[in-house]
């Protein structure tokens, strides 16, 4: 299989570094990869401990009072100098449960309050989002949302708008608007499911046969 020779710090950056890896093919090829990381340092990279803990938790979150609504972010990213339809998310903090997390990042960028649903733990484990280019993996929660939608909790590198959205809406986001992969995939169950997260009850139902 192939190897990792060597790995070579290339940033410093407070949320995102870029590091370098001297590799060698299946064949005995030198060649170089590039890897962006969450790690703070390269004792910390997935690739030299192994572990796929959440850099970040992801929140499918339905409205209590009204569960024909999904809770959305239209969110500006610099990375395509343009608004794109997400979940609410965030980074999980240093020692911080992912669902912890959760809870908090929809109080700070909603204003409104998560309350978790129980699901099987092999659908709310981190994934990775990008494994090309990134070892990042993210952990998804999901939940009923109530209260009233606030943006007093936003940081100011923070451009982002609130959004309900009905399963009308959901068809024309999906038809029409940029929207992150990952949400891309619930907001289909949204769409087809009878009730809130029937998915996931009919995933447990095969695990259990």
């Amino acid at each position: 299989m192939p190897s990792i020779k060597k790995v070579t710090p290339m940033t410093e950056n407070p949320y995102v570094r870029l590091y370098h890896l001297d590799v060698e093919s299946k064949t005995g090829k030198a060649g170089h990869y590039y890897v962006a990381s969450r790690a703070k340092d390269e004792r910390h990279l997935k690739l030299n401990t192994g572990e796929n803990y959440p850099d970040g938790v992801i929140i499918y979150a339905v409205c209590k009072e009204d569960k024909n609504k999904v809770v959305l972010v239209r969110q500006y990213r610099y990375a395509i100098d343009d608004y794109i339809y997400e979940f609410p998310a965030g980074l999980v903090e240093t020692g911080e449960d992912f669902k912890t997390a959760g809870i908090r990042e929809m109080k700070e960028e909603t204003g409104l309050t998560l309350e978790p649903v129980t699901v099987n733990p092999a659908y709310e484990k981190p994934y990775f989002t990008t494994i090309g280019m990134t070892d990042e993996s993210c952990a998804t929660v999901y939940g009923y949302a109530s209260g009233t939608v606030s943006r007093a909790g936003l940081e100011d590198s923070e451009e982002l708008e609130i959004v309900l959205a009905d399963k009308e809406e959901v068809k024309r986001i999906l038809k029409e608007e940029k929207v992150a992969i990952m949400t891309s995939y619930m907001l289909m169950h949204f769409l087809h499911d009878g009730e809130p997260f029937e998915f996931l009850k009919e995933i447990k139902k095969n695990l259990i046969k």
